[in-house]
This record gives structure tokens, sequence and C-alpha cells, in this order.
């Protein structure tokens, strides 16, 4: 059997929830539904997560080796910003003098 795409499950559990959300279904069917509907977005976040991971590792430095990059939008990229930047040459020695 194929495998199901991202795409297809994600179709599929739009009507899944258009379905719950019009209501006029059993309690039983609407716990198929719901059951079914929650297999479908654990499949698709798993499917989102290992594409990050891809991408992440896919990621190349300017240097042409792979890096892992976090993603725009995520935490890691969320903390990117707090982290400190590298210290520049000072143009200032030791003593607080100028060097130039």
């Amino acid at each position: 059997m194929a495998q199901p795409s991202f795409e297809k499950d994600i179709e599929k559990l739009e009507s899944l929830v258009a379905a719950l959300e019009e209501g006029g279904l059993s309690l039983d069917a609407a716990l198929k539904h719901f059951e079914e509907g929650v297999k479908l977005a654990q499949r698709c976040e798993k499917a989102l997560t290992d594409a990050e991971k891809k991408i992440e590792m896919l990621t190349k430095n300017t240097q042409g080796d792979i890096q892992a990059k976090p993603m725009p939008g995520t935490e890691a990229d969320d903390d990117a910003h707090l982290e400190a930047p590298p210290e520049e040459e000072s143009d200032e020695d030791a003593d607080g003098g100028l060097l130039f």
C-alpha cells in the first residue's frame, strides 16, 4: 500500500474538520472523525518536522559546508538574536589608549 502524501492527509483532515463543524453527526461518527483527525494531524506534524530537519541538514554555510540553521519563525530562530554578537576588534589597547 502506498504511503499517503502530506497533501492528501491535509485534505482529509480538512474534510473531517468541516464535517465536525457542520454538526449533525451521531456521537459515534463524531468520535470516529475526531480520532481519525488526531491521527492525521500527528502524521502531518511528523512530516513537517521531518521536512524541517532535512532543510536544516541541507543548509550550507558560506564555505560550502552543510550547516544547520534554524527555520524562520521557529523557537531557535527567535532565540538567535539573544546570542551575544562576536566581539569586534577594538582600536584601543589594554590601557584604554588608542592604537593609531
